[in-house]
């Protein structure tokens, strides 16, 4: 080797040791300036540093991120809720932790991602999204949520994205994480009943194992056709009664006497629709105030029932000013019973709207108009054509004509001409039907004014 070469080499080996110590002394200043500003600085001063290097070092990444917290103010987060559903879906052989349960009724084995692992997802074309799960020590009670515990842990999800596709996400993910994660819920779901617990006026659960069904239920053939097209419309029509302005409610009165199948019948529309089950006693209630928000923490896709309506609440003219109320063997001045009217409040007054995709059903020994047939001004044949158009998205038929002199002749209230509009999908029909209704009520006051 030249002189020459051999002077080359050795300057490139001194350079590259004068390199190396160069970073070994950055790093070991580094190291020591960490050390000092996490033993002697304050939590704050720490926080405030570190936050800015990290606004700093953010103004030269091209990454969003996108913070997914558990709770929105007091109200659990749909996204956070969905995104564990969902990405249970999106777990890899990289992935090194999953949590894993089982309860003795479920078929199927839970399985969702640990804290601080990493789950990408690649959406529309090679969207790619970055998901991790972090845990914050705080201590949280949800004041809206009856069944609320307090909390020392609050988990959020980190979503990373390239800023480019901030729309994308918002716009189209987001929305299409929460339709998926609703899917998987319901296949998967096991299905409860709840009962009021009297003591902490609570809701308490266990599994709903109950085997009716509509194919095995003894009852009218052609009850049982109409009931479950019914609720089978019901489930799929929300723009529906966002359009016409109405609560996604739907109610239902049983009526007969013991041994009929009422309950049989709850049960099955929970099987058929895969909705929990509410039994609410109204007798351990004791107020108002105290049933609405018993009521409010009920969840939706949900059946309320309320049995033996009739043992429960003494019924009375709701024009008087006597209140029906509920029976309580209880003195106290003080005590202020469940009214009919507190019930009927949130059944289809202004709390009717908290909450949606839910089904009211009451039972009872006796048959009682009072949950179809509510009282309002009644209808015109201007208020029949503003139904028509929210209801069948019609303004004009060749039935009109016919209705509406109907209407004109006899009382019917809007509530009860929109009960019939509901009963089926072809306008044909609900009209016709409309009509046999009105003929009977009107062959109904003729009978009565005789």
């Amino acid at each position: 080797m030249s002189s020459s070469a051999s002077s080359s080499a050795e300057s490139h080996l001194a350079t590259a040791k004068t390199a190396l110590t160069a970073v070994a002394s950055v790093a070991a200043a580094a190291m020591l300036a960490r050390s000092v500003v996490q033993d002697y600085m304050p939590s704050e001063v720490h926080e405030f540093i570190s936050c800015g290097f990290r606004r700093f070092f953010g103004y030269f990444s091209f990454q969003m991120t996108a913070l997914i917290e558990e709770f929105g103010g007091f109200e659990n987060n749909e996204v956070f809720e969905a995104a564990e559903a969902y990405l249970a879906t999106k777990i890899s052989h990289s992935t090194r932790r999953i949590k894993v349960n089982k309860l003795e009724k479920q078929s199927n084995l839970n399985v969702t991602v640990e804290r601080d692992e990493e789950v990408v997802d690649y959406f529309d074309g090679g969207v790619k999204l970055t998901w991790i799960l972090h845990v914050d020590k705080k201590d949280f009670r949800n004041p809206r949520d009856l069944n609320s515990t307090l909390k020392s842990e609050v988990r959020f999800y980190e979503l990373r994205f390239h800023k480019k596709f901030k729309n994308v996400v918002l716009e189209s993910y987001l929305p299409f994480e929460l339709k998926q994660a609703a899917l998987l819920r319901q296949k998967t779901k096991t299905l409860k009943i709840f009962t009021l617990n009297c003591y902490s006026a609570q809701w308490t659960s266990v599994t709903l194992d109950h085997p009716s069904t509509f194919l095995i239920l003894a009852m009218d053939p052609e009850v049982k056709k109409d009931l479950v097209e019914d609720l089978d419309r019901f489930v799929q029509r929300k723009s529906f009664y966002e359009r016409v302005g109405k609560a996604w409610k739907r109610g239902y009165l049983l009526y007969g006497p013991p041994g009929t199948g009422k309950s049989s019948l709850i049960a099955a529309m929970a099987n058929h629709l895969n909705f929990d089950i509410y039994d609410l006693d109204l007798t351990s209630v004791n107020s108002n105030g105290e049933l609405r928000k018993i009521l409010m923490s009920t969840a939706n896709r949900s059946i309320l029932v309320v049995e033996d309506i009739d043992c429960s609440i003494e019924f009375k003219d709701r024009n008087t000013d006597e209140p029906s109320q509920v029976f309580h063997d209880n003195n106290d001045p003080l005590h202020k019973p469940v009214t009919l009217s507190g019930l009927l409040n949130f059944v289809d007054g202004l709390w009717s709207s908290c909450g949606n995709e839910r089904i009211i059903v009451f039972t009872t020994t006796t048959e009682k108009n009072w949950i179809m047939h509510i009282h309002m001004s009644y209808c015109t044949p201007a208020a029949f054509k503003v139904l028509a158009l929210n209801y069948l998205e019609i303004q004009d038929h060749m039935l009109f004509e016919q209705i509406e002199e109907l209407i004109q002749e006899i009382e019917v209230t809007p509530s009860e001409v929109a009960e019939q509009l509901m009963r089926n999908d072809s306008v044909d029909k609900v009209l016709q039907g409309l009509i046999v209704f009105l003929k009977a009520k009107k062959t109904e006051n003729d009978e009565q004014g005789q």
